[in-house]
């Protein structure tokens, strides 16, 4: 097995709003093109902890990276810098955060806004620093990169709805209206993806409370949603995915070595061989 892979990240998405604010994304559920499933991420539930989990497979209390003031580049071994070390593709659309962490710290606007650099983990970059940069520019940001340098693994990292819950609230018609912006926009690009044959997941770092924040252990904080996409992945929603395995299932599906844990019961039969 030897697929090429997206991860879209839709920074602060929680699974409450995620379960009927994503019409499309819901669409192609009811229409079998997608599986819904749901995790709880590790603590502390915040953004900068939360993506170095999802790209190495490391708990925040394993990784050091245990808040976002925490800026430095990751001493972890990410799916990019497998990816790179295999002789695969990268790229990444997505906030500044995740160019300090996988390529160099700290983020200078000018010399890391648009990277491209074959020695690097992350091949071709294009980052954003604004929390309010819009969704749509961000998505169009990554079918350029996916068009021009035909990625194996691409990062898709998205922050509209996270900005609005720490503007509005988790309970609040800002945030709702976020989240169904990003599923809106999703639905131009994620057909594209899915008809280049890329094996697509579609998650959150954390959620979203009603205080404008998140960090602790509620359950509007902790639990996301996860959006299988692909002829790779199991056609039933499953339980007990944990965030700590998303970088292992998406290296097993590109067919690279690795020790990372793998949640196997999203895998179709065949897909991790």
């Amino acid at each position: 097995m030897s697929e090429r892979t997206i991860l879209v990240v839709l920074d602060g998405l929680n699974h409450a709003v995620a379960q009927h604010a994503m019409g499309y994304l819901h669409a192609l559920c009811e229409a079998d093109r997608a599986t819904y499933h749901t995790l709880e991420c590790e603590l502390p539930a915040m953004s900068r902890p939360l993506y170095e989990c999802l790209l190495t497979g490391d708990r925040p209390v394993d990784s050091g990276v245990v808040n976002n003031d925490v800026v430095r580049r990751s001493t972890g071994t990410s799916l990019f810098d497998l990816a790179v070390a295999q002789g695969r593709r990268t790229a990444a659309a997505a906030y500044h955060w995740v160019s300090e962490l996988y390529v160099e710290a700290p983020f200078d606007r000018v010399r890391h806004r648009l990277r491209q650099d074959r020695d690097a983990a992350i091949q071709a970059g294009l980052f954003y620093w604004r929390d309010h940069y819009p969704d749509d520019h961000l998505f169009s940001d990554a079918e350029a990169l996916r068009q021009l340098h035909e990625p194996d693994f691409m990062l898709v990292h998205s922050m509209n709805i996270d900005d609005a819950g720490h503007r509005y609230g988790a309970d609040s018609a800002g945030y709702r209206n976020a989240a169904r912006q990003a599923d809106i926009a999703l639905a131009d690009y994620l057909p594209l993806w899915m008809a280049a044959g890329y094996q697509i997941l579609v998650t959150a770092d954390h959620g979203m409370n009603d205080d404008r924040s998140h960090s602790g252990k509620l359950v509007e904080e902790r639990r996301v949603p996860l959006w299988t996409l692909g002829s790779a992945f199991v056609e039933q929603s499953v339980t007990g995915i944990e965030q700590t395995e998303i970088c292992g299932t998406l290296a097993t599906l590109m067919g690279l070595e690795h020790t990372k844990p793998v949640a196997h019961a999203l895998l179709a039969a065949g897909a991790a061989t």
